[in-house]
This record gives structure tokens, C-alpha cells and sequence, in this order.
């Protein structure tokens, strides 16, 4: 199963203050990561900073791929998650050399007893929809199902998401930077 590619329009403002369409067409940064084939990462738009920049700037999706939302800032993307059994052999080596694609090896946290192979944590609040396919959202103590419809607000927790389906599953993620609370945070250092 192949997903449709994802079609932008981003406004702008002429010299006058009128509204204008400043692009209209595909993403012009879609990656593939190397250590996960199939898996996609479709670069919609950021921001980087709080309020953010209503400009009429160059696109801000064309750099090098992170994992996480800028500081102070936000990033959509669409996610396409091949099937578990396309890495699972290798799930170590292959998660490491993932995360490092996308500049965050530290928000890796797998461990010998971790409940799947892509546990990760990052500082932030990222809203989940899956768009189309099936996705398990695995936490520590839990695992939850997910179908179209289906939206996960992620506050910073350690989570993988599986995809068991046997199928593609695409998602779309908008990312908040954040800061934990001193308590979680405490108890995460503790962890």
C-alpha cells in the first residue's frame, strides 16, 4: 500500500498586505529513513520561535531532518511507519542508526527490558492522528490500539509506536516544544 503524496499551499502577503498563495504543490522535503526502509518523514512546516514569525520567510522545511520541534518553536510532518516485522531482526542497530538520521540518538531509551525496540522520550507535546492503517501506541505499562480517527496527545512520555497491521500506517504529527514539569522531571532523573 502506497499513500497519496501530501499537497501543500502556504499563503504569504504582497507588498500591499494582500494575501497571496507563495507556493502550491508537493513537499518539497519528503526522507526516507535509511535504517528503516519504508518509513517516511514528510516535512510539512515549522516554526521556530514563540509567538511565531508570520513572514513571508524562505520555506523553513528544506534543512537538515530533526527529530523533535524547534526550540520554542512547532513542526508538522506526516509519518509513513512501515510494518514491526520489516526491522524487528535488527531492532537495535537499526533504531540507533534511525535516530541518529534524524539528529536525536538521546531521545533513544530502549533497554533489555523496554516492551519494544523504538522506545523514545523527547521534551515535548506532540498531537498524533493516524490518517490511514493501524498503530499500536506502546508505554511503559500499556499498550494502546489506534485506527483513523484516532488522536494521541503525547506529553513527553516514553512511548514506541508498533505497527503489528502487517500494513503501512501513515500519521500526522504537530509538534509543541515543551518543558517537564520540575516533579517529572525529578522523577525522570531518578528513573
Amino acid at each position: 500500500m502506497s499513500f497519496p503524496a501530501i499537497h501543500r499551499v502556504v499563503t504569504g502577503h504582497d507588498a500591499d498586505g494582500k494575501a497571496i498563495v507563495a507556493s502550491d504543490g508537493p513537499l518539497p522535503t519528503v526522507f526516507e529513513l535509511q535504517a528503516l526502509p519504508g518509513m517516511f518523514f514528510h516535512e510539512v512546516w515549522e516554526t521556530a520561535g514563540t509567538p511565531a514569525p508570520v513572514d513571508n520567510g524562505a520555506d523553513p522545511t528544506t534543512g537538515p531532518t530533526m527529530h523533535g520541534p524547534p526550540k520554542h518553536g512547532t513542526r508538522i510532518r506526516f509519518v509513513d511507519f512501515p510494518p514491526d516485522e520489516a526491522y524487528l531482526a535488527d531492532a537495535e542497530q537499526r533504531m540507533k542508526a534511525a535516530f541518529g538520521e534524524v539528529n536525536n540518538s538521546a531521545a533513544l531509551t530502549t533497554k533489555d527490558d523496554s516492551p519494544h525496540p523504538m522506545m523514545h522520550r523527547t521534551e515535548a507535546v506532540d498531537y498524533g492522528i493516524v490518517i490511514a492503517g493501524e498503530l499500536t501506541l506502546v508505554l511503559d505499562d500499556s499498550d494502546v490500539p489506534l485506527r483513523p480517527g484516532s488522536v494521541v496527545i503525547q506529553r513527553g512520555t516514553n512511548h514506541a509506536w508498533a505497527n503489528r497491521s502487517g500494513k503501512p500506517c501513515r500519521m500526522l504529527f504537530i509538534q509543541v516544544d515543551g518543558q517537564y514539569d520540575p516533579a517529572i522531571a525529578a522523577a525522570l532523573a531518578a528513573r
